[in-house]
């Protein structure tokens, strides 16, 4: 059913019901139920899920940087904040959410077109808060699959980048959080070109992709795309040390630095 033929159904235009399907306008809990029989979906996970969502009234904390950082870092934050679960895949970088402040800082100060020192601090301070979510009263679930060339990238300096391995092997032994070390000599890894981040949703056909490209950050979230990156992840995973061994390879690794 095309965007036009569902307006009629509730006296609105076809670009107010285009702006209500891409989530640019708020609609209430009944209108939700209204428009799941109309275009005859019979998901009721989803529908509840969906009318769930409909509910959030309050302003995220990342709100209040609407005019002064990029739009994909608000993304980021909003989508670990809701998320059920998150998966992260880097070849070369930390994830954000286990960034000490010194690394993210010395990444935000290597940025092309470099940034001007305030600008740097409050990416840093961003970045942290994000990592609220692996701390509150219910952590969110995450797994981290990195590359031992990210363990070996020194960004800071020696001191920085001990500090930073510290970190993510005091980390590891976290409950809420599974990380894993994929090491040199695995082999060719399918779809390790950018950051991967899996974002999941109430149900799972909520969840969503964020890929970290040259141009920008890049959101997923049709069934094809999820089931890729969903594969994609679970390639890397089976290629990674498991999580003691790879605590083992990060103290390792510090030694070398």
């Amino acid at each position: 059913m095309s965007a036009t033929e569902a307006g009629k159904h509730f006296g609105a235009s076809q670009s107010r019901m285009s702006s209500i399907e891409a989530g640019r306008y708020a609609v209430s809990a009944d209108r939700v139920r209204a428009l799941a029989g109309l275009y005859e979906c019979a998901d009721q996970e989803l529908i509840e899920a969906l009318t769930q969502m409909t509910g959030r009234q309050t302003r995220g904390w990342w709100e209040q940087d609407r005019e002064v950082l990029p739009a994909g870092l608000l993304d980021m934050a909003e989508l670990e904040h809701h998320a059920r679960f998150v998966r992260a895949a880097t070849m070369v970088h930390i994830p954000g959410l286990l960034q000490t402040r010194d690394h993210a800082r010395a990444l935000f100060d290597a940025t092309v077109p470099p940034l001007p020192p305030p600008a740097v601090e409050h990416r840093v301070s961003f970045r942290v808060k994000r990592q609220g979510i692996l701390y509150d009263s219910k952590p969110t679930p995450l797994t981290a699959i990195i590359h031992e060339a990210a363990l070996r990238m020194g960004v800071g300096g020696p001191n920085v980048a001990r500090a930073q391995l510290q970190h993510l092997a005091e980390m590891s032994e976290h409950e809420n959080i599974k990380l894993v070390v994929i090491p040199f000599g695995a082999g060719p890894l399918h779809g390790s070109g950018h950051p991967i981040d899996y974002f999941g949703g109430t149900v799972p056909q909520l969840d969503t992709v964020q890929l970290d490209t040259d141009h920008g950050t890049v959101l997923l979230d049709a069934e094809a795309h999820l089931m890729k990156y969903r594969s994609v992840l679970d390639h890397l995973e089976s290629y990674a040390l498991k999580p003691a061994a790879s605590r083992d390879l990060i103290h390792h690794v510090m030694k070398t630095l």
